[in-house]
C-alpha cells in the first residue's frame, strides 16, 4: 500500500541490527553494472515514480531475466529507488516500539494476508515491525494508471526478495502491493523492519530514505518462495525471522553472476567479475542450451541443460553430473 514520501532527514544510527550483512562480491558486482548502465533497455512497465511529483520515469526492470531471472526496479541516469516506509498489517504487536505512529496511511492488512494465513502456521498477517517485506507491483483502476503484476512474470506471492541498501543486503519477502490512493503510482517501499535494518531507527512512519541508491530484487520461479515451512513466520524479532530466510536468500542470490560454494556463502566468479569491470551492462549468463526445453520459470536453465552448481537449474531442479535433473 501507499506511504507518506517524507525525505530522510537525520543520519542514520544503526542499532541492534544483527542480521545485517556486507555485500557479496557478486551483488556489489551486479548492483555497480545496473547503476553504470543508467537506465533499463528492457522495461516490463513504466511510467512510476519513487517520490511524489518526481520524474515518473522508474521501470520494472527485465533486462536480466533471460541470464539471471531476476527483476528489479531502476530509474534513468544511474538511478535506482528510494525507502518509503510501509507499517500495513497486524498493528500493536509486542514487537512495535511506536514509530510507526507518525504514518498517516496504515491499514491493517496486506495483500497476501491469506496466503500467509493458509500456511497454518497461526499468523493472521504480516507484521511490519517483524517481516522484511517488501511493497512491489501496482494495481490500480484510475485512468492511465501506471500498473504491474509481478505474478504475471513469475514473482509469488511471499517469495523471497533481496535488498541492497547502505552498504548491506538484506533479505525480505513480497509482502504488498502499491494501491492507486495516491497522486502517484509509487514504487520503493519496504516494511519499518526492513527499512531500519538498512538505515537505522531514525526511520518511522513519516521518514523514509530518501536517496534513489536502493536496489529491490525479486526472484521468479517457485524455488524462491519459503512457504509454510522455509520461514519462521510466527517469529517475535525481525532478527529471528530474517535469520530464517538467509539460506534460501543465499542461494537465490547465486543467481546473479556468481555461486555458492557450500550451498549459503555467495562467491563471484572470476567470470563476473571481469564482465563487470569492462562493460557498462552486467555479466553475461554462463548458462547453455536445454535442448530446446522451456518448460519451466527459467528458460535456458529448465530440465537438460547443463550446469555447474544447483543455482544453475530453475525451480527444484538440480545439478546432477552437470545436468539439471528434477533429481
Amino acid at each position: 500500500m501507499s506511504s507518506l514520501r517524507a525525505p530522510l532527514v537525520a543520519a542514520s544510527v544503526l542499532l541492534g541490527i544483527a542480521s545485517a550483512r556486507s555485500i557479496p562480491d557478486n551483488v556489489k558486482t551486479f548492483y555497480d553494472a545496473v547503476v553504470a548502465q543508467g537506465s533499463c533497455s528492457n522495461a516490463l512497465a513504466s511510467g512510476f515514480y519513487s517520490e511524489d511529483g518526481d520524474s515518473g520515469d522508474f521501470d520494472y526492470c527485465g533486462d536480466h531475466l533471460d541470464d539471471y531471472n531476476v527483476i528489479y526496479l531502476q530509474g534513468k541516469s544511474g538511478s535506482l529507488v528510494n525507502i518509503d516506509i510501509d507499517c500495513d498489517g497486524i498493528q500493536g504487536s509486542s514487537a512495535d516500539d511506536g514509530r510507526c505512529g507518525s504514518s498517516g496511511d496504515t491499514q491493517s492488512q496486506t495483500s497476501f494476508m491469506d496466503t500467509l494465513a493458509g500456511y497454518g502456521t497461526g499468523n493472521k498477517d504480516l507484521d511490519a515491525n517483524i517481516h522484511p517485506y517488501v511493497v512491489f507491483g501496482n494495481v490500480g483502476s484510475k485512468s492511465n494508471w501506471a500498473t504491474f503484476d509481478p505474478q504475471e512474470h513469475g514473482i509469488e506471492p511471499l517469495s523471497l526478495m533481496a535488498v541492497v541498501c547502505g552498504d548491506k543486503l538484506i533479505y525480505g519477502v513480497w509482502g504488498d502491493e502499491n494501491g492507486d490512493d495516491g497522486e502517484y503510482p509509487m514504487v520503493g517501499e519496504a516494511s519499518i523492519s526492513l527499512a531500519t535494518a538498512c538505515y537505522g531507527d531514525s526511520m518511522n512512519g513519516n521518514n523514509g530514505h530518501a536517496e534513489n541508491d536502493v536496489l529491490f530484487i525479486a526472484f521468479p520461479g517457485s524455488d524462491a518462495v519459503p512457504g509454510a515451512d522455509g520461514a519462521t513466520w510466527s517469529a517475535s524479532t525481525y532478527e529471528e525471522f530474517e535469520e530464517s530466510i538467509t539460506s534460501l536468500g543465499d542461494k537465490l542470490i547465486g543467481r546473479l553472476g556468481g555461486s555458492t560454494d557450500d550451498g549459503s556463502s555467495p562467491a563471484t566468479t572470476a567470470a563476473a567479475t571481469s564482465a563487470a569491470s569492462t562493460s557498462a551492462t552486467a555479466p553475461v549468463s554462463t548458462s547453455v542450451d536445454d535442448g530446446g526445453n522451456d518448460d519451466c520459470s527459467w528458460s535456458g536453465h529448465c530440465e537438460g541443460a547443463t550446469c555447474s552448481s544447483y543455482d544453475d537449474c530453475s525451480d527444484d531442479l538440480v545439478c546432477t553430473n552437470s545436468v539439471c535433473t528434477s533429481a
